[in-house]
Formats: structure tokens, C-alpha cells, sequence
């Protein structure tokens, strides 16, 4: 069940996180894995740890939002199975206090980022007979959340995206869906605490946690499980679907 053997997956964002705990679980279950992060020392950080638990990978530095590095990186990886467009970014602000540079920066890598890898990553797995394409979505594409216009924004064109190419590709054998988490405990939850609530990480943290009706937050390795899941010969009738994995909160909170 959920074995990847012989199967190549390129995961974009994999230095930390989410990405890292996709990276490692693909690893563990027989895939090779091209570990991408626009931190070089990151991915390799993340292939020291898979070659050392027994599993393959390869670290390459890529800045999703820079048309040409994606290009000339996805050339140099060739044929794939597996494509998950996970890198991303955060941005706190309303519509009338978000500024243009940082909507576009959202914009460039959210959204852009992940046509980029589309682009690059359809005729490799065209090729290839077929494969999976796993976009990070989230739950502010579907719930209002304040203070996330730009980030929703984004999201919400992820989702949008999805249903499009699972619809455009279904009959080159490519199915494509996305994942929406609710809040997952990253080192990117610990760093904004640390800058923005010094000395009341802690309790903000558990203030943060709460907002899940089921009281926590996930852990990146329960997203990893979803999306080996997804890109398992298991969920083969399953294209063109956003799945939330969200603690109840789209659901119990609306």
C-alpha cells in the first residue's frame, strides 16, 4: 500500500516543513526525490537525512518565482512521476494595507511559482506516460480569514489552477489535485511567534492551536501521509479534488 518505488518525485519548498516531511515519507516508501528550496543548504540538509535513513534524493537550489532557474532546473531532472507544488510564502495584511511589492511578491512566488513548475513539469510527465501533481492550496481559499488577502488570494488561484489542469490533461493519464491545510505547526509558525510575540510564544501558540476545533495543530507529517496517499496507484480514480485536512475548521467553524 502507498509504495513508490521507482517512481521520481520532485518536490518544490521541500527544505522545511511541510516539503521536508513529504520529501522524507516519498523517500521512506521508494521514490527518488529531487528536494528543491530556494535555500541550497536546506534541501541538502534534507537529502543528508533521507540518504541516511536508506532512501534516494537529490538537492537542487530553484527559485520557483524565476522563470528560467525553473526551466533550466526541470531540464536538468528530465522525466518525472511526481510533481508537488508546495513552495510558498505568507503575507499579513487587508486589501488597503497590503502594499503593490508585496502583493506581487505573494503573486510571483504562490501563483506564478506554480504555473512555472506546470510549465516545465506537464511535457516531462506527458513523456512519462502520465503522473500525479500535488498543488498546496489552503483553507483561506475557502473560508475568509483576516488579515490574509493577498495569501487567500493566491490560494484561492491554486485551487483554480487544479481544477483546470486535472480537466486539460485527464486524458494524458496526468491527474492533479490539491491539499488545503488548516494551521500546521512549521518552523515558520515558531519564527513568526518569536519575531512578533516575544516573551508570549507560548500563549499565543496555544491561542493559535485552539482555532482548530479539534484543538491542535497538524503536524507536517499528517499532510505528507495525504499527499503520499494522493500520488499512490491508490488513489488512481481520484483527479481534479482539493482535499482540506484542516482540524474541522472549514467545517465546524462556518
Amino acid at each position: 500500500m502507498f509504495a513508490l518505488n521507482e517512481k521520481t518525485a520532485l518536490i518544490t519548498g521541500a527544505g522545511s516543513g511541510i516539503g521536508r516531511a513529504m520529501a522524507i515519507l516519498f523517500a521512506q516508501q521508494g521514490a527518488f526525490v529531487h528536494v528543491l528550496d530556494v535555500s541550497e543548504s536546506a534541501a541538502a540538509g534534507v537529502v543528508e537525512d533521507i540518504r541516511a535513513g536508506g532512501g534516494h534524493a537529490r538537492a537542487h537550489a530553484c527559485n520557483v518565482a524565476d522563470y528560467d532557474e525553473v526551466m533550466a532546473t526541470f531540464d536538468r531532472i528530465g522525466a518525472i512521476d511526481i510533481l508537488v507544488n508546495n513552495a510558498g510564502i505568507a503575507h499579513i495584511g487587508k486589501a488597503d494595507t497590503t502594499s503593490e511589492a508585496d502583493f506581487d511578491r505573494v503573486m510571483s512566488v504562490n501563483v506564478k511559482g506554480v504555473y512555472h513548475c506546470l510549465h516545465a513539469a506537464i511535457p516531462q510527465l506527458r513523456k512519462n506516460g502520465g503522473g500525479v501533481i500535488i498543488n498546496m492550496a489552503s483553507v483561506a481559499a475557502w473560508v475568509g480569514i483576516a488579515d490574509r488577502f493577498a495569501y487567500s488570494t493566491a490560494k484561492g488561484a491554486v485551487m483554480a489552477m487544479t481544477l483546470s489542469v486535472a480537466k486539460d490533461y485527464i486524458k494524458d493519464g496526468i491527474r492533479c489535485n490539491s491539499i488545503s491545510p488548516g494551521r500546521v505547526h512549521t518552523p515558520f509558525v515558531d519564527g513568526f511567534l518569536a519575531k512578533n510575540y516575544p516573551g508570549q510564544e507560548s500563549e499565543m501558540f496555544e491561542k493559535l492551536a485552539k482555532t482548530q476545533p479539534i484543538g491542535r495543530m497538524a503536524k507536517p507529517e499528517e499532510v505528507a501521509a495525504l499527499a503520499l496517499y494522493l500520488c499512490s496507484e491508490q488513489a488512481s480514480f481520484i483527479t481534479g479534488t482539493d482535499f482540506p485536512i484542516d482540524g474541522g475548521f472549514i467545517t465546524l467553524n462556518s
